[in-house]
């Protein structure tokens, strides 16, 4: 527990400083990628400070030539980190609103272009939508928790559906991401923070082409499955099966959707 407030207590102070940072440079050198790579350096810190390791399977599945939609299931905050520190090229958040709160923290994560979304209000949800089609048009990715919360027992929640609309209406696809044993390292609602492994799986992108505002349904189940497939073929206990084989993971990957 003492091990876990010292954490804490630097983690605040880093993500102080590095907040700080993400505020000033703007001003001096304007651009929402120089802050990205601000929010990449504070995550890989904070997860260096916890002793948190993270294996990484199917990172050549991005392409940094075109944006995605990364989708993760969310088990805790240290999803963020490991997002964050290891989706290779640049991306924006699709974060919920309490975060841009946060004094100087929320104005770091303006600057760096993340978009808030208030999944309350309708309105401003399509609001944000809108603005996530819009980064989507420069050829930026975007990332979101598509469970709009953690889940506190592991289990993947059912998924929100605007994102999987945005997708379909731009065209472009889908990447599940799969984190595995970040509820056990800092649990929701938990400050107690664990050192330990974490696997990080990227499945192939899916394509949306063949999907309709119709058959929405059926692209969510898809996506969903993907992750819940991954989470029960590689539990907890297993994560060293996985760093001991890359290539067996590949081939676990879902064929492109056509």
């Amino acid at each position: 527990m003492v091990r876990s407030a010292l954490l804490v207590m630097i983690g605040v102070a880093v993500t102080a400083f590095m907040s700080f940072c993400a505020f000033v440079f703007p001003l001096l050198s304007p651009g929402e990628n120089k802050v990205h790579r601000i929010a990449n350096l504070w995550a890989r810190i904070l997860l260096w400070l916890a002793s948190t390791r993270v294996e990484v399977i199917g990172r050549e599945n991005v392409r940094t030539d075109r944006p995605h939609i990364f989708m993760a299931n969310h088990q805790s905050d240290f999803d963020i980190l490991i997002v964050l520190a290891h989706i290779p090229g640049q991306f924006r958040w699709i974060a919920k609103k309490e975060l841009f709160k946060i004094p100087l923290f929320g104005r770091a994560m303006r600057n760096a272009g993340y978009i808030e979304i208030d999944r309350q209000n309708h309105e401003q949800a399509l609001q944000s939508l809108r603005e996530a089609a819009a980064k989507i048009r420069e050829g930026k990715s975007v990332v979101t928790f598509p469970e709009g919360t953690r889940s506190k027992d592991g289990t993947v929640k059912s998924f929100k559906q605007g994102m999987f609309h945005l997708a379909i209406e731009s065209g472009v696809p889908i990447v599940p991401i799969t984190i595995i044993g970040a509820g056990e390292i800092m649990p929701k609602r938990s400050l107690n923070v664990k050192p330990g492994r974490i696997t990080m799986v990227i499945d192939r992108p899916v394509e949306v082409g063949g999907y309709t505002k119709e058959s929405r349904a059926e692209l969510i189940e898809r996506v969903r499955g993907i992750i819940i497939g991954n989470l029960e073929r590689f539990p907890v206990s297993d994560r060293g099966r996985f760093a001991a084989d890359r290539r067996e993971a590949a081939v676990f990957a879902p064929p492109t959707h056509e």
